[in-house]
């Protein structure tokens, strides 16, 4: 199943994705608090068309967003840092997500904004304490994560909270593949373009820590739920770490692209 997030008679849902059309299957909530039900439930009523709908972000408002941190060797390397002996997790908040085409505002303290080619884990089971062996069956689904960062403010303090949560900056889409048609999550291509120029290529396989890895090791400390999200790091390319450094401005356009999703697109405003 291919699905996203939005909006229909002025509730948050899920839609159904099927040769550029739209079928409603339920809500949200509904949808993360019984997922086993829905994925087995076939979308009923009309469907729409995929261009028209406005996107909500395809997981509940109360999600936990962890993101990874220095998860590809070739990007440790550029940015000069050592290699984490664990996984190194920070949290983004649900508010600071957008959805495909939507429009991202740089910050008036940044001089431009940086881009994050990232593989979105979206949980689908309850985790506490979750063995390494048995984590993947914990795994709903993939999507496409933008980590847009705005560099000065993370790098101001030893704390990445304010360079990782800008207005909008987590674009999230264009939609979620459940783990049983996207398959292996390894091997992927995964890319970011700004402006057609290719600025990152790498594969999913380059990852330090694995998803079973990282699921095991965070929830030894805290719960993931459905509709949790795990943004599970960027390879080398990103624009802070160049010579000089590249920085989207208003007017750019970013695309994430990673093999069996699609596309997501953000502009720079």
């Amino acid at each position: 199943m291919r699905f996203l997030g939005f909006r229909h008679d002025g509730q948050s849902c899920i839609g159904v994705v099927a040769n550029d059309q739209v079928t409603r299957l339920c809500t949200i909530d509904e949808f993360y608090a019984d997922t086993a039900r829905w994925l087995a439930t076939a979308p009923s009523g009309a469907s729409v068309p995929l261009a028209g709908i406005e996107q909500v972000p395809p997981v509940p408002t109360t999600s936990k967003i962890l993101c990874l941190g220095l998860n590809y060797a070739a990007h440790v390397a550029e940015t000069g840092r050592d290699r984490p002996e664990a996984p190194n997790v920070f949290a983004r908040w649900y508010s600071q997500l957008s959805c495909d085409g939507d429009q991202v505002p740089v910050p008036s303290g940044e001089p431009g904004l940086d881009w994050e080619c990232e593989l979105g884990v979206i949980i689908g089971s309850h985790l506490v304490d979750t063995p390494q062996d048995q984590a993947m069956a914990g795994v709903l689904g993939y999507t496409c994560f933008n980590d847009i960062s705005a560099r000065k403010y993370q790098r101001a303090t030893g704390q990445w909270a304010l360079g990782k949560n800008p207005d909008k900056s987590g674009p999230i889409g264009p939609v979620v593949v459940t783990a049983d048609e996207y398959g292996d999550p390894y091997g992927k291509a995964i890319m970011t373009r700004v402006n057609g120029e290719t600025m990152q290529s790498s594969t999913t396989d380059c990852m330090l820590f694995k998803i079973d890895e990282v699921i095991a090791y965070a929830t030894q400390c805290l719960s993931l739920v459905p509709g949790d999200v795990i943004a599970t790091g960027t390879p080398e390319g990103v624009g802070g770490a160049r010579k000089p450094p590249v920085w989207m401005h208003p007017g750019d356009t970013c695309e994430v692209e990673i093999e069996g999703i699609g596309i997501l697109t953000s502009r720079i405003v």
